[in-house]
């Protein structure tokens, strides 16, 4: 049974996490998106589908967004309770330690299992449905951009297409024109003209190129500034439609379900499951830390001891990207010291978190 502290507790620091989440919620959808048109316009995918990947990509960043905002949260709201002298009336009144570890035990809890969640399960689904829904508006030529009756330009300046009629899933074209200007080796210019009586949008199994496979059409190379023409007629012609350039940057092992990465043995997939496991507890170590931190003074500084946290969190998540990335390289084999930096973390902001309640030994009063 709760107590009325309790409660308090509960719902004064829950609803500045809560507040803290919507504000880095809001910057981190501005980063994602854009990275999303980034994207965009280097032909990962079709602008059709760009929010939904903007949504997704978002999900994947909430393993590292609530710790943090778990710990934002209750340092600003146990500070303001410091600062205003609700926590020293408290103390006065008998609470001790365990009244506020009470609380926070609960808040750990609930947190650290929607970080699990997340981190296990709901951020490898979103990075499995973002790059199926790319998959699937990359072989098809509505998500595509083209539109019946309407010129549309390709992508990196692929030229222009034009389609008098398209089925309505968009695996069928009508009467298909292309346009597209290139230089050659020798530096001269050259456009060439496509036209096809129908035709069908691919893609190769490797998933980096799409082609149009057109055909009984006709096919013009007209070099810019000469005369010599080139005609001819054909029963099918595969045309480049625009290239799908990757972000280098993707790991293959995000998007992979949790219980095949335990059954996957290489460095990638290692680090992968390693920085999973470790989200939860680092929410156990970001709320521990948070505790000795938000003690301050009436008349400290508001924002001083915010600094101090904030340095804190990214030396020690720096610490666990350190060792992510050593697992990465194949130089070490376990999870073992992303475990041991965090359990250092949480002994000493245990121990600093003491030091605040033991009572201090009487001074003995100078003759």
């Amino acid at each position: 049974m709760l107590s009325i502290l309790d409660r308090y507790f509960l719902r004064e620091l829950g609803q500045t996490m809560l507040a803290t989440a919507i504000v880095l919620l809001a910057i981190m959808s501005g980063t994602t998106f854009a990275q999303v048109l980034k994207q965009v316009a280097n032909g990962s995918f079709p602008a059709s589908v760009m929010f939904q990947v903007l949504g997704l990509n978002m999900i994947q960043g909430l393993p590292t967004l609530l710790p943090l905002s778990a710990f934002i949260g209750v340092l600003y709201g146990l500070g303001r309770m410091y600062r205003e002298s609700e926590m020293h009336v408290l103390a006065s009144s008998g609470m001790g330690a365990g009244g506020l570890l009470r609380p926070m035990s609960l808040l750990a809890i609930v947190v650290m299992l929607l970080v699990a969640m997340v981190s296990l399960w709901l951020g490898p689904w979103a990075a499995r449905t973002s790059d199926a829904l790319v998959a699937a508006a990359n072989r098809s030529v509505i998500a595509a951009g083209l539109d019946a009756g309407r010129f549309t330009p390709l992508p990196n300046k692929g030229g222009i297409i034009f389609v008098d009629t398209l089925s309505r899933d968009g695996s069928v074209l009508g009467n298909t024109f292309i346009s597209r200007e290139r230089t050659n080796k020798d530096g001269s210019r050259e456009l060439k003209v496509i036209s096809g009586k129908h035709g069908q949008l691919y893609q190769e199994s490797s998933g980096t190129d799409r082609f149009l496979a057109l055909y009984d059409g006709w096919q013009y190379e007209i070099p810019l500034g000469a005369d010599n023409w080139r005609k001819m007629q054909y029963e099918r012609n595969d045309a480049s439609l625009s290239n799908v350039q990757s972000d280098s940057s993707e790991d293959p092992a995000a998007s992979m379900d949790t219980f095949a990465l335990m059954r996957t043995d290489n460095a990638d997939a290692r680090a992968e499951f390693a920085w999973r496991t470790i989200a939860p507890a680092m929410s156990l170590v970001l709320l521990m830390l948070a505790l000795p931190l938000s003690r301050q003074s009436p008349r400290e500084p508001r924002f001083g001891r915010l600094l101090l946290a904030l340095v804190s969190f990214y030396a020690y998540y720096l610490l666990l990207a350190l060792c992510r990335g050593q697992i990465a390289k194949g130089h070490w084999h376990h999870a073992g010291p992303m475990w041991f930096v965090s359990l250092l973390v949480f002994l000493f902001a245990a121990w600093m978190f003491r030091s605040q309640y033991v009572a201090r030994k009487l001074r003995k009063a100078a003759v």
